[in-house]
């Protein structure tokens, strides 16, 4: 039976750890994990994974046989119905005789042995334990369970302990020991070096970019490439506590499920025993289908088990899904010192809104607790995932926006793994946590006129000459800039013109130490009689370029939703058009060029209002989400416009996922290739 169950995870392109000792699970109950898991859907008996005769044909690999019933369609114990949906897990022995798993566990406690139907001798047995949040497989058969068949408690404190906890932290610069050594890097750009005595600059330009430190060894998996490894990360970063936030509703059938099961499979292989995990799963309800567990050998075994069991059924209640992935973070009895939430949907939640609905309407989507405005909440922030062409773009990057995350769009189905392992891979190498920077003006004649920062957090204090900006975590190596502008007087007092103080105060997470970073020399510009030959800067221009594309795309979102595509069209355009006679575009930037071939893409995804529903508006989303945080996303099929953000733990995480379906995805067993916008459209990439 063992060798069954491998075939079937080899299948879906997922690595099944060797079989667990069923003396050691992590909850202590005896758990079997021979046989197949079937789930089942609603109360009509649709199946969205399961053949209707033996010679069906899988694209996924993934069909199973069906179970045969008792006569007639009755458990042959209680001799009541054995349709699906009651509320009862129905047990399929491997005779193919099907009983309600609570009549034949009774039976079988009494020492019946045999079927009751044929009287055939089971080598393996159901027996009962107690009640989890995985469905059980046992003996050769299966179980078939929808959300309805899972349990969970009142309270959600059931969560793996932890080694390492969360000491209290100072939250202001001053309380800081600033000779903690800083490792991060922290410069300084004046947008030219000089400006003439008598001379003023109205919104002079000053770029403070960061670049957070690497791990403290070169390789996030110390020099594997064997995605089998039972720890598959390196043990120096920071763990996490990870909640995934699925929809299975009735959509998510065929395909789409497996490929869900296979990503998802990815993600828990690649967890290391020091993070946590747990799987809230939602149609037209929520439940939380396995509990925070560490990933360990058997932990994982569990996991793998429980996202094998879900099936598709019903309607999407997102709202749902959030509230019960923040209850655990909220009722867990132990903390990581990373903690986030991957929600994934492909669907419009037909249970929150009444409509017309306005875009304000989202933030009831999020549990006020994780908004990052909120002070006091917990600050988790929710990678929000946008599953095909009619899930409710607006909706997600709304959430992800919310609560400091990411929004990503798959467009095709076989990217999902990709979105996840990217996502993933940042995840697993945050290496600053609650950073904040401090902005002042040095000079008293100064004054700060804007600061632009994307999607982050700022405030100008103290009468415009400082600036403050919540910048929360970073990855490691990962980078960013924002943009300061202030009016500079004319000046004939000195040579030299001393213009902002940059400083910063973040949190380790490895050492749980808070860390102060200065500039130690001021920035300044000169002051000559008369400036002459005074160049731009480049890092200054090519950030420019960033916000004046964020700024049109957000612009070109307004007018599309009115309806009017062709003034959408225009202003990206015109965008593009004044990127090209940038001196950062004339010296050939990549990320330049990376914009400029973005924004054309959106004018083809702005056409008409077919297109843009289809795919522009969360193409567009997904864009804007991406440069205002500066952080890589996925969307649609285009990969050279997120390479700019890309840090290497993203990247090696990406490689993992692409080698690993190159290696175990078999002729035959394949899921078939989805098309892309450039491919419905008939265009080159």
């Amino acid at each position: 039976m063992e060798s069954r169950w491998r075939k079937l995870w080899i299948n879906m392109c997922v690595h099944v750890p060797k079989t667990v000792n069923h003396s050691s699970s992590s909850n202590g109950s005896a758990t079997s994990f021979s046989g197949h898991v079937l789930t089942s859907g609603d109360g009509s008996g649709y199946r969205a994974t399961t053949p209707t005769s033996s010679s069906s044909s899988s694209s996924s690999g993934l069909r199973l046989s069906k179970s045969k019933s008792s006569k007639q369609g009755t458990c042959a114990i209680c001799l009541n119905s054995l349709k699906a949906g009651k509320g009862h897990a129905i047990f399929t022995a491997e005779c193919s005789h099907s009983f309600h798993f609570h009549c034949i566990t009774s039976n079988v406690k009494h020492g019946h042995q045999v079927c009751p139907v044929c009287r055939a001798n089971w080598k393996e047995v159901p027996f009962p334990r107690p009640a989890s949040n995985v469905p059980q497989k046992v003996g050769a058969g299966r179980i078939n369970a929808s959300l309805d068949n899972f349990s969970e408690p009142a309270i959600f404190d059931d969560d793996d302990e932890v080694l390492d906890q969360q000491p209290s932290i100072a939250h202001n610069m001053n309380e800081v020991d600033c000779n903690i050594i800083n490792s991060m890097e922290i410069k300084t750009y004046p947008e030219v070096s000089a400006i003439s005595k008598s001379a003023s600059y109205d919104n002079f330009a000053v770029l403070v970019h960061l670049k957070a430190p690497s791990h403290s060894q070169k390789q996030l998996n110390n020099g594997r490439n064997n995605t089998e490894s039972s720890e598959p990360v390196h043990k120096s970063r920071a763990p996490i506590d990870l909640v995934t936030v699925l929809d299975v509703s009735g959509s998510m059938a065929g395909t789409k499920i497996a490929l869900l099961k296979r990503a998802m499979g990815f993600v828990i292989q690649n967890l290391s025993s020091s993070d946590r995990l747990s799987v809230v799963a939602f149609s037209s309800t929520a439940r939380r289908i396995f509990p925070l567990r560490q990933m360990t050998e058997t932990g994982r075994q569990q996991a793998l088990q429980a996202v094998n069991s879900l099936d598709p059924d019903s309607g999407t209640n997102i709202a749902e899904g959030l509230k019960k992935g923040v209850k655990v973070f909220a009722e867990r009895k132990w903390k990581n010192p990373v903690g986030s939430i991957m929600l994934l949907s492909d669907g419009q939640d037909t249970y929150t809104f009444s409509r017309p609905r306005v875009e304000a309407d989202y933030r009831s989507l999020v549990p006020s607790s994780i908004h990052r405005s909120n002070c006091e909440g917990m600050h988790i922030p929710v990678h929000a995932f946008g599953f095909g062409a009619d899930h409710d773009a607006t909706a997600m990057h709304s959430i992800s926006e919310i609560t400091g995350g990411t929004f990503s769009f798959i467009e095709t189905e076989d990217m999902i793994q990709d979105a996840f392992a990217q996502c993933l891979g940042g995840l697993m190498s945050v290496v600053v946590q609650e950073l904040q920077i401090e902005v002042r003006c040095f000079n008293p004649c100064l004054q700060l006129s804007s600061v632009k920062a994307g999607s982050y957090q700022t405030r100008l204090i103290n009468n415009a000459r400082m600036a403050c900006i919540k910048v929360g975590d970073l990855y490691a190596e990962e980078e960013r800039d924002f943009f300061i502008t202030m009016n500079v007087p004319a000046d004939d007092s000195s040579d030299e013109m001393s213009l902002l103080i940059v400083r910063g105060l973040y949190r380790d997470p490895t050492t749980k130490e808070m860390v102060g970073l200065d500039v130690t020399s001021e920035v300044k510009i000169q002051r000559p009689d008369i400036a002459r030959g005074v160049a731009v800067s480049i890092e200054v221009d090519k950030q420019r370029n960033r916000n004046l594309a964020t700024e049109a795309m957000t612009e070109a979102r307004v007018k599309a939703e009115r309806g009017d595509f062709v003034a959408a069209v225009s202003t990206l355009e015109s965008c593009q058009r004044a990127l090209s006679e940038t001196v950062s575009a004339r010296a050939g930037d990549s990320l330049c060029v990376s914009l400029s071939a973005e924004l054309k893409e959106m004018q083809e995804r702005m056409e008409n209002r077919r297109i843009y529903e289809q795919s522009g508006r969360a193409y567009l989303l997904s864009g804007i989400s991406s440069h205002s945080s500066q952080r890589a996303t996925t969307r649609g099929d285009s990969t050279d416009t997120t390479r700019s953000y890309q840090t290497a733990s993203q990247v090696d995480m990406i490689t993992r996922s692409q080698t690993m379906l190159m290696r175990t995805t078999q002729p035959g067993n394949s899921l078939p290739p989805s098309k892309s916008f450039n491919d419905r459209l008939g265009r080159k990439k």
